[in-house]
Order: structure tokens, then sequence, then C-alpha cells
């Protein structure tokens, strides 16, 4: 259950990260479950393990990090469309 639950955690992680810049991560619920857990590992990694935890994810370095990741993403996928 706990993958599940982490799963649905990365995915809204990934969704709120997408809304909250304006651009949305390619693949769709996958890409937004992809986002949630590279981003968690990001800002994790970068900001430490503070703030309230659910689904094995320490939300607010998790959502730094999604935000930083679809960045990075989306700046990629705008300079290749060039």
């Amino acid at each position: 259950m706990s993958l599940i639950w982490s799963l649905i955690v990365g995915g809204v992680l990934g969704a709120i990260a997408g809304s909250i810049m304006g651009r949305d991560i390619p693949g769709g619920i996958i890409g937004n479950i992809i986002a949630g857990f590279i981003g968690s590992w990001i800002g994790t990694s970068l900001l430490g393990e503070w703030g309230f935890e659910i689904g094995g994810f320490y939300i607010i370095p998790a959502l730094i990090g999604a935000l930083v990741l679809i960045f990075i993403v989306s700046f990629f996928l705008s300079r290749t469309k060039r």
C-alpha cells in the first residue's frame, strides 16, 4: 500500500509543480509521477529533510525540487524545438 501512496503523492507533487510553473511535464500522469519522484530526490539532496512528510516525501523540499526539474526540462525542450 505504501508504493501506491508514494505514486499518488509523487503524481500530486508533479502536478502542483507543473501548475505553479504554468508548464506541464511531458507524459501526462506518468510524467507527473516521475517529476514528483525525481523532484523529491533533488529537493531532499539540496535542502535536506525538513517539513512534514507524506508517503515518504518531505513535501516542501520535494515541491521545490520538482519546480527545479520542470524548469530544467522545459528549458531544454524549448531549446530543442528551435
